[in-house]
């Protein structure tokens, strides 16, 4: 009997003790940004905006690693990494194509990895970049434990690019609603703020690149929803145009109606409340077409039982832009979860 014990106990401490030394790792490299960073530019604009028509695309990329083929752990799936370097490739070479040759003035883009191992190392940053730029870390961990085989290495985050002056950047962070251990492999959320200068006057475009929470109990996504409103709110009133765009983990207004749940097993988001906007701001989205697939299983539009959309990316305007047109791209979800969105405005 004390050798059975013995047999069982010692596997039972070794488990143990190499747990708490990855805990303990995990600890003491635990990603802690401040609440307000100064970002680098990369690269140089060439002169402010023209106010009277912007074109502007909002792009969750999936990482280049959730194409139609692909699924993931935390949505019923499996994986969490790229099949291999080469679907990184062809996907990324894909989106980079459409956010080049769309005739796009700005482009905000979420899940961009800059040197993570499900991506293969791969800086998808300079693939994507315009004549400027920039880059903010919201998932930085050196070994993510999940699922089998591991996540390992993340370093990704929100970009923004343009061939106009960007005069100023910052990474502002948002309430994250893990506490430990569970923070030191999740993501720490936060808004990547563009400053632009507008041709003809003293205004200037602040341009609000954001990947809301998703996988919290709710909570998350509305104090980083109410923080969100608070700053556009103080932007607005220092006679700024704003534009907030991304990933907003959260169904817009009459998009559950046009999209509706199959299967309440499945993740389903929150709803974004007009009443939560500040005083004349305006949400704008497609409702004709769905920005984001469930990833419990391959992208197949037949399997009607099985396949789960919605529309949770767009943008926030404040009362001073005025939206001309707005579109998802239909891009059958071939190289990421998301589909982009466009939306063409001037700014009053």
């Amino acid at each position: 009997m004390k050798k059975l014990l013995k047999a069982l106990l010692i596997p039972l401490l070794v488990v143990v003790m190499a747990a708490g030394v990855l805990v303990g790792f995990l600890t003491g490299a635990e990603y802690k940004p401040a609440a307000v960073e100064t970002l680098a530019l990369r690269g140089e604009g060439a002169g402010a905006l023209d106010g009277s028509g912007l074109n502007i695309l909002s792009w969750n990329i999936g990482y280049a690693g959730l194409g139609a083929a692909s699924d993931f752990f935390m949505d019923g799936g499996k994986s969490a990494r790229a099949a291999d370097r080469a679907a990184v490739d062809r996907y990324l070479g894909n989106i980079a194509d459409t956010v080049k040759n769309g005739g796009y003035d700005l482009v905000m883009l979420q899940e961009v990895d800059v040197d993570s191992s499900r991506t293969y190392g791969v800086d998808e940053s300079a693939s994507l970049m315009r004549r400027t730029g920039v880059h903010a870390l919201n998932y930085s961990c050196p070994f993510v434990p999940v699922p089998f085989p591991p996540m390992g290495k993340v370093n990704s985050g929100l970009m923004t690019t343009t061939d106009y002056e960007i005069r100023e950047a910052e990474r502002i962070a948002l309430p994250c609603p893990f506490s430990w251990p569970m923070s030191t492999v999740n993501l720490k959320r936060c808004l990547l703020v563009s400053r632009l200068p507008v041709a003809g006057g003293d205004r200037e475009l602040v341009l609000v690149n954001l990947h809301l929470e998703a996988y919290d109990d709710g909570e998350g996504k509305l104090a980083q929803t109410r923080a969100l409103m608070e700053f556009l709110q103080e932007e607005y009133e220092k006679g700024n145009y704003v534009v907030a765009g991304g990933d907003f983990n959260q169904a817009f207004p009459g998009s559950l109606e046009a999209f509706p749940m199959v299967d309440p097993a499945y993740w389903t988001p929150g709803v974004l409340e007009e009443a939560s906007l500040p005083e004349g701001f305006s949400f704008v989205c497609d409702l004709t077409t769905p920005s984001c697939r469930l990833l419990n299983q391959p992208y197949d539009p037949s399997d009607t039982a099985h396949t789960q959309v919605y529309l949770i990316d767009g943008f926030l305007v404040s009362p001073n832009v005025t939206v001309r047109e707005v579109e998802t791209l239909d891009l059958g979800f071939a190289d990421s979860d998301h589909n982009p969105v466009r939306i063409r405005v001037s700014l009053d």
